[in-house]
């Protein structure tokens, strides 16, 4: 997980549509023993090309999560961005399932992936559960999907890293207070069981989206996940770093991929989130950042480049949206975009009031890949097209 505005994933949301009315709106479509195969495309190169779409409630009401949004956000993705592939993450399994439900409706292919955090074992278990289920029920009437049982257990997980929240346990990481034996077995534990409940809720292909560095046992799971946040000069090195995932034989997702929006995020290593003085009011960036929306979108080209030569099985940059991480014009220090990993900005209509209206712009990212993933899709329409009879 790169950010702890992707702790917005902890804030998650208050429900809005049922699990029982979110499958009307999926057409009825024949049953199959298993979703289409993972392996196998017409040609070389990435063979999903998406974002991640997370479904947090916000901060306020004004953030709040909204169908008529979330409905709106979508299309974009799919029409604007050119995406293929949505993953739906974050918690509350009527967001999750709305959401999900509505992109299998417009054609995207999903990755649906819930992140409940800071709540007992059994409670994240059962959330798993009840959104494997839906999954499997949009999997039967057609749609293609995956299902993700979770994402880095150690983070979101009690009781695998010492810490109440997903910001004690960061700060118990980082300041080396933690026993990384323990750590191990309670992190392999878990995710055995884990993959077991989500193997007997879901028969179509199961993943996990694991740190680059996690060592998980990837015969649970179909497809290997990872969110990955390198930083090289060249491209060999990706190549290299990644190439040990091919040992296990099995298609290699990039969960997340991504860097903030100021000069240098880029060799952050996944930290790039952490400039922002939370102790004041209101927050502000630390330092004298230099904001380079440039520097973003180079960045996620240049890896998505990497993937394409690599044959991956699909890449979701993160991520769409960050509600509650304004971007300020007009006062750099209070720029809380440069801190997101977002590749459009908020712009509040008030931005000094928190009840604010608000919309979204493409930044220079958004329009990078959607000329990667615009290019992509036509060659591949092309590549796929049956010839002349």
């Amino acid at each position: 997980m790169a950010n702890t505005t992707g702790i917005d994933r902890k804030q998650f949301l208050a429900g809005a549509l049922a699990l029982g009315t979110v499958g009307a709106l999926m057409p009825s479509g024949q049953a199959t023993a298993k979703e289409q195969t993972v392996t196998g495309s017409c040609g070389r190169g990435l063979r999903r090309h998406g974002v991640v779409y997370t479904v947090g409630e916000g901060e306020t009401p004004a953030t709040a999560w909204s169908p008529s949004r979330m409905r709106a956000d979508l299309r974009a993705i799919r029409d604007e961005l050119h995406a293929d592939t949505v993953e739906v993450t974050g918690d509350g399994v009527d967001r999750l399932t709305a959401t999900a439900a509505r992109a299998a409706e417009l054609g995207l292919h999903v990755w649906l992936q819930p992140t409940l955090a800071d709540v007992p074992e059994r409670d994240i278990l059962e959330h798993l559960a009840e959104t494997g289920r839906f999954a499997e029920r949009l999997r039967r009437q057609g749609a293609s999907v995956d299902f993700s049982v979770g994402c880095e257990f150690w983070l979101f997980v009690p009781g695998i890293v010492p810490g109440a929240t997903v910001l004690d346990r960061v700060e118990n990481l980082l300041n080396g207070t933690y026993d990384p034996v323990k750590m191990r077995r309670r992190l392999d534990a878990f995710t055995k069981k884990a993959a077991a409940l989500g193997r007997s809720v879901f028969h179509g292909n199961l993943g996990y989206a694991a740190a680059q560095d996690d060592e998980v046992d990837w015969h649970l799971f179909d497809i290997v996940g990872i969110d990955y946040y390198s930083y090289f000069p060249q491209p060999a090195s990706y190549i290299r770093e990644l190439h040990r995932y091919h040992r296990w034989g099995k298609p290699v997702a990039i969960t997340e991929f991504g860097t903030c929006a100021y000069k240098g995020a880029e060799k952050t290593a996944g930290m790039g989130w952490n400039v922002v003085d939370h102790t004041k009011s209101p927050e502000e960036i630390k330092g004298h950042l230099i904001r380079s929306e440039h520097t973003q979108a180079a960045y996620l080209v240049h890896l998505l480049d990497v993937f394409e030569s690599m044959g991956l099985y699909g890449a979701m940059a993160f991520e769409f949206l960050t509600r509650d991480a304004p971007h300020r014009a007009d006062s750099p220090r209070y720029d809380l975009d440069m801190a997101s990993y977002a590749i459009t900005k908020t712009i509040k209509d008030r931005p000094d009031e928190p009840s604010s209206g608000w919309h979204w712009e493409p930044k220079e990212a958004f329009r990078a890949l959607a000329r990667h993933y615009g290019h992509r899709a036509s060659v591949m329409r092309r590549r796929c097209s049956p010839g002349p009879k």
